[in-house]
């Protein structure tokens, strides 16, 4: 069964940081492209960071521009998303999901497989 797995998430005060990992076990996410998304309570899952298979081309959601980097390390197949400046409005449920794709792809019927989630807490 192919599916990404996240850790990383918990509880921050706004203007902290938080480092996401999405791992993978039994297959190699070099060759996939992944995306990071959120859904808070009572909206709509959406995109907030991918990089490609390959050539790692990134994209960034407007909303996290700035603040977020994602990133991969192939040695310890696993993508990051660092978030810097997190603010109660990035408070969510953040998951990783994989696609087997060189494209460029940050849509969530573009993506094939997921993980559980992780949840993440902007709170003073």
């Amino acid at each position: 069964q192919l599916q990404p797995v996240e850790s990383g998430g918990g509880l921050v005060q706004p203007g902290g940081s938080l480092r996401l990992s999405c791992a993978a076990s039994g297959f190699t996410l070099t060759y996939y492209a992944i995306g990071w998304f959120r859904q808070a309570p009572g909206k709509e899952r959406e995109g907030v960071s991918s990089i490609s298979a390959g050539n790692n081309i990134t994209y960034y959601a407007d909303s996290v521009k700035g603040r977020f980097t994602i990133s991969r390390d192939d040695a310890k197949n696993t993508v990051y998303l660092q978030m810097n400046n997190l603010k109660p409005e990035d408070t969510a449920v953040y998951y990783c999901a994989a696609a087997a794709t060189e494209a460029l792809i940050w849509r969530t019927y573009e993506y094939d497989y997921w993980g559980q989630g992780t949840q993440v807490t902007v709170s003073s």
